[in-house]
């Protein structure tokens, strides 16, 4: 004999289903949201990007050290050209830095940076940096890409941040298992262009 089936308990596994559903959503969702609230609010030492720097820069100075390192997946090398350079708040400033290719392949790899101490994140503004496309070097290849930014003068205004008198960028080369290229020419209807 069958039992009668009770509305209620329908009602609460619905509950329960909708809740699970709404939490995988969530999971889904949470690196992207996670990674728009970094890049707003610079938290973990996140950067900036801008189109260009302001208009004037202030007398006062910050030193900006660079640093690089290489997943030890990715077979390459890759340093700064420079170790520091001195800059002046608002003042739109370039640096290099040299990745070499030492395998026997043709290699893609994509960095990843961040800013230490954190609160300096949300005053490290990027113009141009190759950390926003992915590289991409055939044996033996030797690359110097350029990194562009400025320190935006509102730091010297947050008391977090003010006393800050060096900056760290940091960069960590990770190996690109499907290019992007390749991807989408691989992906494109027979006689079209992938863009």
């Amino acid at each position: 004999m069958e039992a009668p089936r009770n509305p209620r308990n329908l009602r609460v596994a619905l509950m329960a289903a909708s809740v699970a559903a709404g939490m995988v959503g969530l999971s889904f969702a949470s690196v992207p949201l996670y990674r728009l609230f970094c890049q707003v609010t610079g938290f973990g030492g996140t950067t900036q990007r801008a189109e260009a720097a302001p208009a004037q820069a202030l007398g006062q100075t910050v030193s900006v050290r660079f640093d690089a390192n290489t997943s030890g997946k990715l077979k390459w090398a890759f340093h700064p050209l420079q170790g520091s350079v001195t800059v002046k708040f608002g003042e739109q400033s370039m640096a290099y830095y040299e990745a070499v290719n030492r395998s026997e392949e043709t290699l893609t790899g994509t960095a990843v940076f961040n800013v230490t101490p954190p609160q300096a994140g949300a005053y490290f503004n990027k113009i141009q940096c190759f950390c926003f496309t992915e590289q991409t070097l055939k044996p033996g290849e030797r690359i110097e890409m350029p990194v562009s930014f400025f320190v935006d003068p509102d730091m010297l205004e947050d008391a977090d941040a003010a006393g800050i008198e060096e900056i760290t960028l940091s960069y960590t080369f990770y190996p690109v298992d499907k290019p992007k290229a390749v991807t989408e020419a691989k992906t494109a209807a027979p006689g079209s262009i992938a863009n």
